[in-house]
């Protein structure tokens, strides 16, 4: 997860259990071993606002000391620890901070790795829409369409600066399975990919969730002070309202999907300036909104 390298070969975020195939025949090919994605959970505590348990994958040792404070930044010896990026990317999709300085310091708890406390600047004037849930890994957001209206009503329309063709979304695909380690052992994990203005990779994540791949993604990049202009977002999932919330909030200026859109989604992406594209396979791709972003072949710099 995070800066896109080399990629390493790792058992982290799986299990192996035992199986047996059974065909249609009748015929059973005997119990063997295979790897599954490990689901686990992630408590974020956030100070005066409320706790969150959420249903994620652990793709890192999560178990080092690790933190971040307004005047230090990261403390880690290894970039920004995972279970961090996930719990800032949630608070900032979810609305609960707005900047890193709202953020006075954050940590994995010494004596629970499985649990990140926060502390904010102002908790008393944050306002959310949940406190102290359990969010599974395909959570999406509560409440009725009047809430999800209000939630996104101080919202600004994303920039439109990225020119891109559509044969431009086959190495960015191919550069974030390259990195999806735990898919190519389970084939159960979902993953995200954020590209930059010059459609380099820069970042990715996978989980089970992907609202969880989306956000580490997105608090990778929020942690590390480099921000969002003139990017975009690969996903390799549907497309829900909630996914096209969080780009929203992230200003991601396309989305771009493996598989297909809601319809809310296509409704937020259209009334945000976001090009939304669903079945990006191979060379073609819909595009449900604002397809001016993609030009001809060869004319995207």
């Amino acid at each position: 997860m995070g800066p896109v390298g080399t990629p390493v070969v790792s058992n982290l975020g799986t299990r192996i259990t035992a199986a047996e195939e059974i065909f249609a025949d009748g015929h059973r090919s005997g119990v063997a071993e295979c790897r599954v994605v490990e689901e686990d959970v992630l408590t974020i505590e956030v100070e005066g606002v409320g706790s969150y348990a959420l249903m994620w994958t652990p793709t890192e040792d999560n178990s080092q000391a690790a933190g971040f404070t307004i005047e230090d930044g990261v403390l880690s010896e290894c970039g920004v620890p995972e279970s961090l990026a996930l719990a800032a990317g949630f608070a900032f999709t979810e609305g609960i901070v707005e900047r890193v300085s709202d953020i006075v310091n954050m940590s994995v708890c010494p004596e629970r790795a499985d649990v990140v406390r926060m502390v904010l600047a102002h908790p008393e004037g944050v306002a959310v829409r949940r406190r102290n849930v359990v969010m599974n890994s395909s959570c999406g957001v509560c409440g009725g369409r009047d809430q999800l209206e209000a939630g996104m009503t101080c919202t600004a329309r994303v920039p439109d600066t990225v020119r891109m063709s559509v044969a431009d979304f086959l190495p960015i695909r191919d550069a974030m399975l390259e990195h999806q380690g735990i898919f190519g052992r389970t084939g159960g994990a979902h993953g995200a990919a954020v590209f930059d203005r010059e459609l380099r990779v820069a970042a990715v994540a996978e989980d089970l969730g992907r609202h969880n791949a989306l956000d580490k993604v997105i608090g990778y990049r929020f942690l590390s002070g480099l921000g969002f202009d003139g990017c975009g977002v690969y996903i390799s999932s549907r497309v829900s309202y909630e996914m096209v919330a969080k780009s929203v909030r992230a200003g991601f200026e396309v989305v771009a999907a493996i598989s297909a859109p809601s319809s809310m989604a296509i409704d937020l992406a259209e009334r945000f300036g976001i090009t939304l594209c669903g079945f990006v396979r191979g060379t073609s791709a819909k595009v449900y909104s604002h397809p001016h972003r993609l030009t001809s072949a060869g004319s995207s710099a």
